[in-house]
């Protein structure tokens, strides 16, 4: 099965940016669309942003859409979101997740924490 770990995670200030990197382990890395979701404390788990397996096409939550760009790289076996104009209610545990050959979201990985200070 396939492995993904993210990075990237830490501490910004309001208005700053971070980049987040999610690592893939596996020999199928091309095949799988991959996604970005997060989630705050005592709230719902919200979908971020997905990118298809050849980066062509990609996707972002309404809440992000201007602030969020995501990419990848097959040859690293990588997929990155980059934030920019982080604010208060970005603040999260954010997990990396790949499609499965059933089409659900049948991957994921340990996450990794972002907080955003005033």
């Amino acid at each position: 099965q396939l492995q993904l770990v993210e990075s990237g995670g830490g501490f910004v200030q309001a208005g700053g940016s971070l980049r987040l990197s999610c690592a893939a382990s596996g020999r199928t890395f091309t095949s799988h669309s991959m996604g970005w979701f997060r989630q705050a404390p005592g709230k719902e788990r919200e979908f971020v942003s997905s990118i298809s397996g050849n980066g062509v096409f990609s996707y972002f939550g309404d809440s992000v859409k201007d602030r969020f760009t995501i990419s990848r790289d097959n040859a690293k076996n990588t997929v990155y979101l980059q934030m920019n104009s982080l604010e208060q209610a970005d603040k999260a545990v954010y997990y990396c997740a790949a499609r499965s050959v059933s089409a659900c979201w049948g991957y994921w990985g340990q996450g990794t924490q972002v907080n955003v200070s005033s």
